[in-house]
């Protein structure tokens, strides 16, 4: 009978199993199972290289950093630059392990600025807004 080798790769890890073509017709004989040891680790794949984050707005006396408290995804922004807002209000909405997360100003001020867009992925500590 003949047989011939294949490489399967599963969860990122190659392995080397060899096939056995088997006739139809004959009685199936039991055999000793043989366990496929891990071939060659598989070559990663290039990683492009990571944007730098833009550096944080100048924050003026009397202003207040409005950073991320986790790492998401921004989806919504509901307050726009020029906005007045209070202790407590929702600024912008961050989607972080598919729970949605509300931003909300930590003062009462004016939105000055908004320092990110729909759709950004930022990383804890991240500036998102300055109030003022």
């Amino acid at each position: 009978m003949s047989s011939f080798e294949l490489n399967i790769t599963l969860n990122g890890v190659t392995y080397n199993v060899e096939v056995e073509k088997v006739n139809k017709n004959s009685a199936a004989q039991p055999k000793a199972a043989v366990v496929a040891a891990p071939a060659a680790q598989p070559i990663a794949a290039p990683v492009a290289a990571a944007k730098p984050a833009s550096a944080p707005a100048a924050v003026a006396a009397g202003d207040t950093s409005l950073n991320a408290p986790l790492p998401g995804k921004v989806i919504r922004i509901v307050a726009k630059a020029g906005s007045a807002v209070k202790k407590g209000d929702v600024v912008m909405i961050l989607e972080a392990m598919k729970m949605q997360n509300e931003i909300a100003s930590p003062v009462d001020g004016t939105v000055k600025s908004i320092q990110v867009s729909d759709g950004q992925n930022v990383k804890p500590g991240e500036q998102l807004a300055i109030i003022g």
